[in-house]
């Protein structure tokens, strides 16, 4: 199998989709933006309300929404983590070594969170689910630094491994070495990655991650923070909430669950984000750097891979699957609802068969979904009604193998006595959500337009004034239809060329775009604006 991922980057957003064989299986998008509360990013927050009936709090991290911390999420180590804190803040000379530090009594599962928080109080959190539509972002108390073969879970103290891993002379392999290397005060868990891993490139990974640890402590020490009194009270709220570790870009966090040796190639269209992608991969398999590849083609990188199409065939309402079926996917507050349908052939004339028969292709293209736009919470999914309980059996299993292969936490139930299915689906990030409508640029949706033949010399004048503001060397991204008229006939007759001599302007071929929609960039691919009072002129 194929894997290859393509990394476009825009000013707003870094967009990363994953294809398998040439299929796009995962789409996500990130904003550049210093307000991304990614899962695995670690805040010194403040308590701003405590909630007995919830036993929880709401905690400041600076997102718009409070974040929400759970008596649960505290984790067993609360206590030390508090003190840690604590001493880190008071002196900033140095940072409180992990086996020096005294352990406090462990937090139980059943208690009160008012007992160990008061409003006011300062903590070190770190984000577990990230903000969904009205909801801030959920936080934890148990922290943890990712990395790619294991997690470093300071305080903890234990090695875990993971359940995938089944060979019993490998885990205990694993254990015991990950035991003689590890620092006093830290736990890990083995992820499965790292079945038949060398001891070498464990240890390397183990410091790498002990120093991104104590990065996060130094970053907290800096002098903004007013120091902590060792009650933890509320006498604390000249101190700053702030950011102090950044969970690995999204590129990097994807590259770093899925990357594989199948994987062909990894393509950037970005100077800074590959070679951030080439150091990670050197970093975790040099044998692999040679994949990661700068994209230098002229049309947009989603467009030469087939993405921008994909997007907008496969992300709307209404998917279509093999022999005419479709799906109807709708979302709503509480859950994803996803209808089942045969279109109108027939694959049998037999309507149990023919029924059965569009469910298991169905199935393929929902736990397809699933993973695109990385569903999640309750799906409910209506399939076409079957009679026979062999079917239905048969059905249920063929969902559950294809669901063992996602990443995601899950659990699949079987069909209902109405013959709707429930699934659970781990959601610690919004849905994908692409717009593959779209609204006129010229009425803006109003329903008239001027005269279409003007179009290219309004165009023409709009090129005339960016190009007194930002000289020769523009590039012009038009929809595919247009971008053929004006590059149609002889190379010496296009309007295109017409635009070259006259402007410097080159223009490029862009399927996101509307029908009459443009854009500008410069050489560097930066998207150009005129001016508001100049474009008000034009």
């Amino acid at each position: 199998m194929k894997s290859e991922l393509i990394v476009d980057v825009q000013p707003q957003e870094i967009a990363i989709a994953l294809t398998e064989d040439d299929r796009l299986q995962e789409i996500s998008r990130e904003k550049r933006d210093s307000d991304n509360f990614a899962v695995g990013n670690i805040y010194y927050g403040r308590v701003k309300k405590v909630m007995p009936a919830l036993n929880a709090v709401f905690v400041d991290v600076g997102h718009e929404k409070e974040a929400f911390l759970h008596y649960l999420d505290l984790g067993s180590q609360f206590l030390t983590l508090r003190d840690y804190v604590t001493k880190a803040v008071s002196d900033r000379r140095k940072i409180p070594s992990m086996n020096r530090l005294q352990r406090k009594n462990e937090v139980g599962k059943e208690g009160q969170i008012a007992d160990y928080l008061h409003v006011g109080d300062l903590l070190l959190v770190q984000v577990s689910k990230e903000p969904i539509n009205t909801k801030g972002p959920r936080l934890t108390a148990e922290i943890n630094i990712a990395g790619r073969n294991m997690v470093l879970i300071p305080f903890a103290d234990k090695v875990m491994v993971s359940s995938k891993i089944k060979r019993e002379s490998e885990r205990s392999r694993l254990k015991q070495l990950v035991q003689s290397i590890k620092p006093q005060g830290f736990g890990v868990i083995v992820r499965t990655v790292a079945e038949d891993k060398r001891v070498a490139e464990l240890d390397n990974e183990l410091r790498i991650l002990v120093k991104r640890w104590e990065d996060t402590i130094r970053t907290l020490q800096k002098p903004e923070h007013k120091p902590v009194p060792d009650d933890a009270n509320r006498k604390t709220k000249d101190a700053e909430v702030m950011l102090v570790s950044e969970e690995l870009g999204r590129t990097i966090g994807i590259i770093r669950d899925v990357f594989s040796p199948e994987f062909t190639s990894i393509q950037v269209n970005d100077d800074a984000i590959y070679e951030e992608v080439r150091q990670y991969v050197e970093l975790i398999a040099p044998e692999s750097v040679k994949i990661v590849k700068k994209y230098k083609g002229k049309e947009p990188i989603f467009d030469k891979y087939d993405i921008t199409r994909q997007m907008k065939t496969g992300l709307g309402r209404t998917v279509g699957f093999k022999h005419g079926g479709y799906l109807v996917i709708d979302k709503t507050e509480a859950l994803f609802a996803i209808d089942v349908n045969t279109g109108s052939k027939k694959l049998f004339e037999d309507h149990e068969e023919n029924a059965f028969q569009y469910n298991m292709l169905a199935a393929d293209e929902i736990v397809h979904q699933l993973r695109l736009r990385d569903i999640g919470g309750i799906i409910i999914i209506d399939f076409v009604d079957m009679d026979s309980k062999e079917h239905q059996d048969e059905l249920y299993n063929h969902m559950s193998n294809l669901m063992s292969r996602d990443r995601a936490k899950h659990n699949v139930l079987p069909l209902s006595k109405f013959g709707l299915m429930q699934i659970t689906r781990q959601r610690v990030r919004p849905a994908v959500e692409v717009n593959v409508t779209e609204v006129c640029p010229m009425c803006m949706g109003k329903g008239k337009v001027q005269p279409t033949i003007l179009f290219t010399d309004q165009l023409e004048e709009q090129i005339a004034h960016l190009k007194e503001h930002f000289g020769r060397g523009i590039r012009v991204h038009l929809h595919p239809y247009v971008y053929a008229y004006v590059t149609r006939g002889s190379i010496f007759n296009r309007i295109s060329t017409k635009w070259f001599r006259k402007y410097g302007v080159r223009v490029i071929e862009n399927q996101a775009l509307g029908l009459l929609e443009t854009r500008f960039y410069n050489r560097k691919a930066e998207l150009l604006e005129l001016p508001k009072e100049d474009s008000e002129k034009s």
